[in-house]
């Protein structure tokens, strides 16, 4: 058997992974890069294996970062089953549709852009009705269901508690007449969280394939983060201002609804404070995943299955609202009565979020609460890394509200969540690899297992190919793999800086093959970072001059961010 990693290999983004044993091929995932201009420039490239040969993609859960490049294996000739389970498939019903519709609106907006400069015509990712045409090919499954996908592979399906129909993957293959079995996490929850179940305990697997999002940090304690929002907003509404949370729209969003229904219902001492807090949920697909959650109540734990059996649903209150249309979501930036709105994007890439951003960042009175990851490279890590100032829609915004970042409500788990899952193997798997994490995550977790369990993980950098057997697991050309995984992460810093300057000399830069990472040798590189430092210090030095020539673009920015909320509520809410 052999793993190709396509994706979140070198970063938390894109996951996809390759399996070949014998004539048949598989997909775990197939994942949307994610963090930036640069990021999403990845989507692009051609996949290192052809569409068409894929048997079938089994997938983990419904976030864009695992799902988003389905219906780009679908354009590109795939027409396997996609299995996941019924919450999962429910999901990807609005997730890529919205996915779909984004990626057509932004190479309208760009060709708009491109015709007057001259510029060739852009393709869209993939269009709305390549998302439709997707959704003929999911399979639903049951939780504990087996699949057999041919006489030499079978799988099934445990709950993950990461979001709602999230799953690990345990697949057995079959080769040489000889039976191994891989795991693969997906994305693991946290324990002892409301709304979800724990993360099942998987007791033996040959070979491991592991997420590693947070194996280098603790998150404070769920009930302390509890507290500090509530804390927040209290503090924060009674100066005037208004709390903004930049929130996940799967997963995060219905677990804050959760916690201010018990705000509202249970804090009685709160009650003066909290009766005049509106809490507005400002996104579309936010609104459409609650009423999924709804409707899949036999995935929740048995303490919210206790609230709905006494007759109190979870996800509602009398202080909550749901805004749809762009008037509604546009109104709360006039109304100057305090509040809380939660919006997505959660890292602060597209959507409504960035509207609230532009409005309520300038004003030391308001709150921004983080509750989630924020990849390298986007604003949200920015507001944490503590920016002064940011560019929204043409103006320059200075940062002076408050900002937090409550890691206790993170969907993943931490270091401790991910030892202890790994550690509940009852018999020590032949290779374990590590992906689905920054570098110094993967290295800090691993040393940590090595130390503690005596493994000798895998790290894996970049789009790297591994030979398995059942006795150990062979790299296939494993100097040239590790010297193209180093590579590789030196491309990604000068991604990400080239993220920052202005897109005039990054197109230039594409032209030139760099940002689809093509054929760059070490010294080229080395030659394009000292030209990147360069043209940073230009940039910063261009100062009024560059506004001045630039104007007429950021007021398009504006205008297409604004044409998008009008013709589709929902169109700027990744997740």
């Amino acid at each position: 058997m052999k793993i190709q990693f396509a994706g979140a290999s070198s970063g938390v983004t894109g996951s996809c992974h390759h399996l070949t044993s014998g004539e048949h091929q598989i997909l775990l995932d197939c994942g949307q890069f994610q963090g930036g201009k640069a990021q999403e420039a990845l989507n692009y490239e051609e996949f290192p294996f052809n569409p068409a040969e894929i048997e079938c993609v089994v997938l983990s859960h419904a976030h864009i970062d695992h799902c988003g490049r389905l219906p780009l294996l679908v354009k590109r000739g795939f027409k396997g089953k996609i299995y996941c389970t019924d919450a999962t498939a429910d999901l990807l019903d609005i997730m890529l549709k919205d996915s779909g519709y984004i990626h057509e609106k932004e190479a309208e907006w760009q060709n708009r852009k491109g015709e007057r400069a001259g510029r060739q015509i852009v393709e869209p990712l993939y269009t709305y009705n390549d998302a439709v045409d997707t959704l003929q090919f999911i399979e639903p499954v049951r939780y504990g269901q087996q699949i057999d996908l041919n006489e030499s592979m079978k799988f099934v399906f445990s709950d993950a508690g990461h979001i709602l129909g999230s799953a690990i993957v345990e697949l057995w293959l079959t080769e040489d007449g000889k039976e191994s079995k891989l795991v693969f996490s997906g994305d693991l929850g946290v324990e002892n969280r409301p709304i979800l179940k724990d993360p099942t305990v998987i007791k033996s697997a040959d070979f491991v394939i592991m997420e590693t999002t947070y194996g280098n940090r603790l998150h404070p304690a769920n009930e302390a983060s509890i507290e500090d929002l509530l804390d927040i907003v209290i503090k924060t509404t009674k100066r005037g201002g208004n709390v903004i949370i930049p929130s996940f729209a799967v997963g995060r969003t219905q677990e804050l609804i959760f916690e201010f229904n018990r705000f509202y219902n249970e804090r009685k001492e709160y009650k003066e404070e909290l009766e005049n807090i509106k809490v507005y949920i400002d996104s579309p697909m936010a609104t459409n995943a609650t009423e999924i959650f709804e409707r899949n109540a036999q995935d929740f734990d048995e303490e919210t299955k206790e609230y709905i059996l006494s007759g109190d649903n979870p996800l509602d209150f009398p202080n909550l609202e749901f805004t749809r249309s762009s008037e509604e979501s546009q109104a709360l930036n006039i109304n100057s009565t305090p509040k809380v709105i939660i919006s997505a994007s959660g890292m602060c890439e597209a959507g409504r979020i960035r509207h609230h951003l532009k409005h309520n960042l300038w004003n030391k009175n308001n709150s921004i609460v983080f509750v989630g990851y924020q990849a390298e490279g986007t604003l949200g890590r920015a507001l944490l890394d503590g920016v002064e100032s940011v560019s929204l829609f043409g103006e320059d915004i200075a940062v002076k509200a408050e900002i937090y970042n409550l890691e206790g409500f993170s969907g993943h788990a931490d270091q401790n969540g991910l030892f202890s899952w790994i550690a509940s193997f009852e018999t020590k798997p032949k290779q374990l690899f590590l992906v689905h994490g920054e570098e110094e995550s993967k290295i800090a977790f691993a040393e940590l297992i090595k130390e503690k369990l005596g493994y000798e993980p895998v790290v894996v950098l970049g789009n790297s190919e591994y030979e398995l057997d059942m006795e150990s697991a062979t790299l296939v050309n494993f100097n040239k793999a590790n010297e193209e995984g180093a590579l590789y992460e030196e491309i990604q810093i000068v991604r990400n800086q080239l993220s920052h300057i202005h897109s005039d000399i990054e197109r230039i830069l594409y032209n030139a093959n760099l940002a689809m990472g093509k054929d760059i040798s070490e010294e080229q590189l080395v030659e394009i970072k000292n030209i990147v430092q360069e043209l940073e210090k230009a940039t910063i030095n261009l100062g009024t001059a560059v506004t001045e020539h630039f104007a007429d673009r950021w007021i398009e920015d504006e205008e297409q961010e604004d044409e998008l909320d009008r013709a589709h509520p929902s169109a700027t809410q990744h997740s």
